[in-house]
């Protein structure tokens, strides 16, 4: 799909966008291989190679679009002309499920036949070999696809090594068990194979070729079922659009037919259609989908209203002025999209020890075969070594190395209420060293509530009065304040009535008789009068950012009920073990500048930025990163889908919308701020066992290798040493489990996980 300037990625008069969709990559060289040959094409200005979204977006002027799809086919990758890229990445999460299940219910027995003495019988190699081919061959078959394809174009990979190190395990071994036959029969003896082979030397690796492919294709799996998720923000916020509108002349017509000056109804409680400005009604929108703003905000005649938005109470006629792909939600879906493109897929670890190291084990693995036979003349000594060193460097420690770290790390986050999406994240949150917080449901509660009721000439008895007064009013209207105020009256006790006359003035308030009493509940502007105590009261309550609600009866104000978003019982604590961190806190919010700044004060930030939308979120998340620095953003909002998919670290609220958990890379499935500290505490401990693993998994092997090119070790030992590896790597990998999260060093309980929050984790 082409179009013309339709992203940031250049500011080139008459470029254009290309979007293609790549299949077949195994890792990041893959993408960066497909990149470097792309951007050799003439106009080609710009291209990123996404191996995470499997997309190639490329900014250029007047290149054809099928020449890039023939540069990506002659590498040895797929680019159809449309595809379904959610359906291939399913397919291809089904595949490697399919062929890691056949690699471990046959290579089960095959280690148990190879490894357990009781278990050898007369043959017992015939039996294991064909358990181990197939696996070998059919379950591997990607590696060796992979290797085949790399070595085309001069490049190694861990792909290599694997395939390299099980085809010569399978070779060596099936080599040694034919020539056996031959052997056997020359001695007149049909006793074991394995007495036979101990004897003179030689010895079966099938479990080794077995065993490694297992390990990876785990490892394979995990970490397409966290790539494929990448997709998810974009097709929850598509979801969120309505399907049909009902216009004036009361026909049902689909959305996408809507043209700009259309006409259409908005009942109570229904989305709207698309943007627009209403032309006729009054009502309380809830717009927080965008603004992130709790408090509905009134609407009438002239005023603009946003897409997708939720129509409270009123009936609405809005005209068209947006639609399709220029509507506020089109945009955020476009913003999420370019994030996710934009950001260069981290490369894992292993592969890039093994950019180093692949080749180097290769050369060895050569030389010691060239020397051996220079040497000794002795071919079966010769490939013994060779083979040896390839099965000692062969990654079966690596390949548990990072996978089963995060295995572990992830479990242990799950179990502190934090879910983490993949093997990227963890380094991602190394250099952290910015936090953004939203306000709105993530240091606050996210939802209004009766904070305070002030009546300055009355009792405490008449006050409360007052308010339950205003309750028993409240209680008609499906305004959310309205219900705040209601449910708050209501645990004072029965509120009063009847309930008579109800009358909703929009924009200004509600009224009723209340036992033949007149009571109004609103602005100020409902009220006949006003007295200047009531309206201090009401100044001051506006002044700490909180929503002021006039009360009183025969049309005099008197007493004053504050509603306000209140914060978050943990948020001081969660910002402190921020702090802690070594992490700059800054509050970015869509609400206004005096509740943004009274909440920021509250609860100890760094900075506090108000009044954005989710473009500008976005864009101060660029700003942040433009200064050199590593931003982490904590939102649970689809107006905080953006940046949290800008971020380098987005950290999603679990009890939030759907779209912002899609969007990030961490969830806090309890809601409570304090697990953001650790959520990092405990990524950053994870990387570090990851490199841990490498480290030592590569010292076993590295200091193993001359061992095994100067015959000292021979392959079965090579295979031991390669087991020590591995366990090592296991038992560091459960230190994990110990974690026992950063604010446990506090008197603050861990919040429980709830039954929403389960699921969230399942």
């Amino acid at each position: 799909m082409t179009t013309p300037n339709s992203t940031p990625l250049s500011s080139t008069p008459l470029s254009m966008r290309s979007d293609i969709a790549i299949e077949g990559m195994t890792c990041a060289a893959c993408a960066n291989r497909i990149q470097r040959g792309i951007t050799k094409l003439d106009g080609v200005e710009e291209v990123r190679v996404n191996f995470a979204n499997g997309r190639a977006t490329v900014v250029h002027r007047g290149a054809a679009e099928a020449d890039m799809r023939a540069v990506v086919e002659r590498l040895g990758y797929e680019a159809p002309v449309t595809a379904d890229h959610d359906a291939a990445e399913r397919r291809r999460e089904a595949e490697l499920r399919r062929r890691w299940i056949v690699a471990l219910v046959l290579g089960v027995p095959v280690v148990a036949l190879s490894m357990v003495p009781a278990l050898m019988f007369d043959g017992w190699e015939w039996v294991v070999a064909v358990l181990a081919t197939p696996i070998v061959f059919w379950s591997g078959w990607g590696f060796h696809r992979a290797a085949w394809m790399n070595l085309r174009h001069g490049a190694t990979t861990m792909d290599t090594l694997v395939s390299m190190g099980t085809l010569s395990a399978w070779t060596w071994s099936t080599i040694v068990l034919v020539n056996s036959i031959g052997d056997d029969s020359a001695m007149g003896d049909m006793g074991s194979l394995s007495m036979m082979a101990s004897s003179d030397g030689a010895h079966v690796y099938y479990e080794t070729g077995a065993v490694i492919v297992a390990l990876i294709l785990i490892g394979k799996w995990l970490e397409i079922r966290a790539k494929r998720r990448s997709g998810d923000a974009i097709r929850a916020l598509a979801d969120l659009g309505v399907r049909t509108a009902r216009l004036e002349d009361g026909t049902d017509v689909l959305v996408d037919q809507l043209a700009v000056g259309m006409r259409f109804v908005v009942r109570p409680g229904e989305k709207i259609a698309t943007d627009g400005v209403v032309v006729d009604g009054r009502s309380a929108v809830d717009a927080s989908m965008v603004t992130g703003e709790p408090v509905p905000v009134e609407v009438g005649p002239g005023d603009e209203v946003i897409g997708a938005t939720v129509n409270a109470n009123g009936s609405l006629v809005v005209e068209a002025t947006r639609v399709g792909s220029d509507t506020a939600l089109a945009q955020i879906i476009r913003l999420v999209d370019e994030a996710q493109g934009s950001r260069a897929e981290v490369q894992r670890l292993a592969d890039r020890v093994a950019a180093v190291f692949v080749p180097t084990a290769i050369v060895i693995a050569s030389i010691t075969l060239l020397a051996w036979l220079a040497i000794s003349g002795d071919a079966n000594d010769a490939f013994t070594a060779s083979v040896a060193v390839l099965i000692i460097a062969c990654p079966c420690a690596l390949g548990l190395a990072t996978p089963l770290g995060i295995m572990v790390g992830t479990g242990r986050a799950a179990q502190l209420g934090v879910i983490i999406k993949g093997g990227e994240v963890l380094e991602d949150t190394r250099r952290i060293d910015t936090i953004v917080l939203d306000k709105t449901g993530t240091v606050t509660e996210g939802r209004m509530a009766l904070v305070d009721v002030i009546a300055p000439d009355a009792s405490a008895d008449a006050a409360d009065e007052l308010l339950r007064l205003a309750g028993a009013v409240e209680a008609r209207s499906e305004h959310p304040i309205a219900q705040s105020i209601a449910t708050a009256a209501a645990g004072h006790g029965s509120l009063p009535g009847p309930v008579e006359g109800f009358t909703n003035r929009p924009g200004m308030g509600v009224l009723a008789e209340v036992d033949g009493t007149e009571v109004r509940v609103g602005r100020r502007a409902l009220f006949d009068t006003v007295g200047a105590p009531v309206e201090r009261a009401a100044s001051s309550a506006e002044r700490q950012g909180n929503t002021a609600v006039f009360v009183g009866r025969h049309g005099v104000a008197e007493g004053v009920l504050v509603v306000a978003d209140t914060i978050k019982a943990t948020s001081v604590e969660a910002i402190e073990a921020l702090h802690d961190l070594g992490l700059t806190v800054t509050l970015l919010t869509g609400d206004n500048n005096r509740t943004a700044r009274t909440v920021g004060a509250a609860v100890g930030v760094d900075t506090v930025i108000s009044e954005v939308l989710p473009d500008a979120k976005a864009a101060e998340i660029v700003r942040l990163q433009a200064e050199g620095r590593r931003v982490a953003m904590v939102g649970d909002g689809i107006n905080d889908a953006p940046a949290l998919a800008q971020a380098d670290l987005g950290i999603a609220v679990g009890t939030g919308t759907d779209v912002a958990i899609e969007a990030s890379d961490l969830t806090i499935v309890s809601g409570d701020l304090r697990a953001a500290a650790d959520a990092i505490a405990l990524s950053r401990r994870t990387l570090s066992t990851i490199k841990g693993n490498l480290f030592w998994a590569f010292a076993y092997n590295t200091a193993a290798i001359p061992l095994a090119a100067f015959g000292v070790l021979n392959p079965m030992i090579a295979a031991a040493a390669m087991g020590m590896s591995s366990l090592f790597v296991v038992s560091n990998s459960l230190r994990l489990r110990r974690f026992d999260g950063y604010r446990r060093s506090t008197t603050s309980p861990a919040p429980s996980v709830t039954t929403r929050e389960q699921e969230l984790v399942a």
